[in-house]
């Protein structure tokens, strides 16, 4: 079985990455910018309680507070570091942040139904709403903080409004309040909303 996990830093490992943490912090120095510099170093290594000695990618990211360095374990053999620490192991965080939304801030979590299907009907309910929010965040502009907003932030600031709902026959209005702050946010999306065709 592969596998790739993040490992606890210890002093051993911390000896093989010395010298690449003082040059990426002189590096970065040097660019005198707010940029952070990182770099990667892979070697061969294991604790004393490993039956064998494995594949540790070290990475090491140097900014104006200093340098920060994480370590990975893998017995994956080929692939560069960087590919393998970016592609690999940071997807999986991120993975996890998916799952994380989807309970904290949807309350996927909640299964308090006596039976099973209805639990799965929960659970089915709160994948749909997973994927509006997740569209939702899709269509707003690809450099700004809506991008990247949690559920929770885009469910108050966006959908939780009082509004007053005027269904003609060709056209549905909305009309917003006058102190909705985010108005122009919100017409954004609308626009970018897939048009229904009936």
């Amino acid at each position: 079985m592969d596998f790739i996990l993040g490992v606890a830093t210890t002093t051993t490992l911390r000896r093989h990455v010395e010298a690449l943490e003082r040059s990426s912090a002189a590096r970065q120095a040097a660019t005198a910018g707010p940029d952070k510099l990182r770099r990667y170093k892979a070697f061969h290594d294991g604790a004393a309680s490993w039956s064998r000695v494995e594949r540790i990618i070290a990475r090491v990211e140097a900014g104006p507070q200093g340098t920060d360095t994480r370590f990975v374990v893998t017995n994956l053999a080929g692939g560069a570091p960087r590919t393998l620490y970016e592609d690999l192991y940071c997807r999986r965080g991120q993975a996890e942040n998916h799952i994380k939304s989807w309970k904290t801030h949807l309350a996927a979590d909640r299964t308090s139904c006596h039976r099973a299907s209805a639990n799965q009907l929960r659970l089915m309910l709160h994948t749909g709403a997973y994927w509006l929010m997740w569209s939702l965040r899709r269509l707003m502009p690809a450099r700004s903080s809506w991008r990247v907003a949690q559920f929770d932030t885009l469910r108050l600031r966006l959908l939780k409004l009082a509004a007053r709902v005027v269904a003609w026959k060709t056209k549905v209005l909305i009309h917003l309040p006058s102190a909705c702050l985010d108005h122009a946010i919100l017409r954004l999306a609308l626009e970018r909303l897939p048009r229904l065709v009936i």
